[in-house]
């Protein structure tokens, strides 16, 4: 008697396949972009001035940084 068996591989395009690493990398960025505001918001304005960042382009800073 002959067997015969076919696997495949995941493959991203499949609903969930792509779904997962779009939303991981979606994650992963915004975690990235609060840490940059996170720590440039710790900064005194003094600092900021020394990096040419005022307190109103944080958001836009973090945002160019991801």
């Amino acid at each position: 008697m002959a067997y015969m068996s076919e696997t495949h591989a995941a493959r991203g395009d499949s609903a969930l396949g792509g779904y997962v690493p779009t939303l991981v990398a979606r994650w992963r960025a915004w975690r990235s972009y609060r840490a940059t505001v996170a720590a440039l918001s710790a900064l005194t304005d003094a600092e900021l001035d020394d990096i040419g960042v005022t307190r109103g382009e944080i958001r836009a800073v973090a945002r160019r940084a991801r």
